[in-house]
């Protein structure tokens, strides 16, 4: 069964308090060249980009978007195999299976994806990368300008990881029991 997230969370728009963007866990441009990686085996695989499959889409909740796609993968990023979860985040508000289905480019608002890096990448947070892509696959950045991309948010209160955390199952992942 689906479990959608209930909280209000701005999840991938908040920075990390008082910490230097030189000293983030995340937005570094390490994490943008692994994200821009990222991008091209999912466009490889068709799971981005203009000749992306699409699926039936279903109600969402922020901080995702109203209408979601969301797909389960595996993918091999510099020779590493890992999970891969991407989900496509529609809006605006009103926006409905139909007219997401009518014109998805339309209404993609962001691609949101977690990638299972290797071991040791992030042991406290079971090696998950986390990266927020506009829909031409640029990185989506938050207020502060710190692109998001790797360890998003990592000690903040809000934001990818506080929220994941939080997921039944100890995945990190709110669609699995």
């Amino acid at each position: 069964m689906k479990r959608y997230i209930a909280a209000g969370v701005t999840a991938l728009v908040l920075g990390v308090g008082a910490t230097s963007a030189q000293d983030a866990p995340f937005g570094t441009e390490a994490d943008a060249e692994y994200a821009r990686l990222l991008w091209e085996v999912m466009e490889a695989s068709n799971l981005a980009g203009e000749n992306a499959i699409r699926t039936f889409p279903y109600e969402g909740v922020a901080p995702h978007g109203m209408m979601l796609e969301t797909f389960y993968s595996k993918a091999d990023v510099n020779g590493h195999s890992g999970d891969l979860i991407i989900k496509r985040n529609y809006g605006p508000e009103d926006v409905t299976i139909e007219d997401v289905q009518a014109d998805p480019g339309k209404h993609l608002a962001a691609i949101t994806v977690m990638f299972r890096r290797e071991a040791g990448y992030d042991a406290d947070n079971m090696d998950w990368f986390w990266v927020k892509y506009l829909p031409d696959g640029s990185l989506d950045k938050n207020p502060a300008g710190m692109q998001l991309a790797g360890r998003v948010a990592k000690g903040a209160d809000a934001g990818c990881i506080s929220c994941h955390v939080a997921a039944p199952g100890d995945d990190y992942m709110f669609t699995t029991d």
